[in-house]
């Protein structure tokens, strides 16, 4: 598929780029899109959740009160978790969530979800472009250029290019990444994807082995 390449004032520069089709045209598998976005939030958890039980739980070992005749149920311990300060009765323990998936389908759910952008007409492809300083609202007025201001946009560069990236880093509805770092779960979360020329030819090759 052909798409216009813009600047960055949001008009056709004249020249056109090919997309590949074993990346932007194949039958999406939402299967492994799901799995893929599955095993990146499961991987973001820290899993170092912890509350202590009555064996961590500081406090007197000694009998509280006496055996029988209270009128009131057995105590033999101020750590009980009956009462108040005592241990957590099964609290959470650290653990680790991270999940592994095979290579192959982490492609395909990447090439799916491109592909889903691509069908939506959600991509974007941007000439290459630097700012001479790190500067938000340079940044900002591309957005503006391309109707993007007020959407979740993924800008995926072909190099790393630490102006764009600082410009952009003060926006929450917009996120700069290289075509290295470029997941299923990023593609999925942005309702555009611009992609700059030089990004492309890594993206193919990364995403056709």
């Amino acid at each position: 598929m052909e798409v216009a390449v813009l600047d960055i004032n949001g008009k056709e520069t004249g020249r056109k780029v090919s997309l590949s089709d074993s990346v932007f045209g194949v039958e999406p598998s939402t299967h492994a899109v799901y799995l893929d976005v599955k095993q990146y939030l499961a991987n973001q958890r820290q899993g170092t959740h912890k509350s202590k039980e009555r064996a961590e739980i500081a406090g007197s070992t000694r009998k509280i009160k006496k055996q029988k005749g209270t009128g009131t149920a057995r105590a033999g311990s101020i750590k009980s978790p009956v009462f108040r300060g005592g241990g957590r009765i099964f609290g959470p323990r650290p653990k680790d969530y991270t999940q592994k998936l095979n290579k192959n389908v982490k492609r395909l759910a990447r090439r799916s979800a491109l592909s889903i952008k691509a069908k939506e007409e959600s991509i974007i492809v941007l000439e290459d472009f630097n700012f001479e300083a790190p500067k938000t609202k340079n940044f900002t007025n591309v957005l503006k250029a391309l109707g993007l201001d007020n959407k979740k946009s993924l800008f995926v560069l072909g190099d790393s290019n630490n102006n764009v990236y600082l410009s952009s880093r003060n926006l929450k509805t917009s996120e700069v990444i290289t075509s290295s770092e470029l997941s299923t779960y990023k593609i999925v979360n942005a309702n555009n994807i611009v992609l700059l020329e030089g990004s492309i030819e890594g993206i193919e090759s990364n995403l056709s082995k």
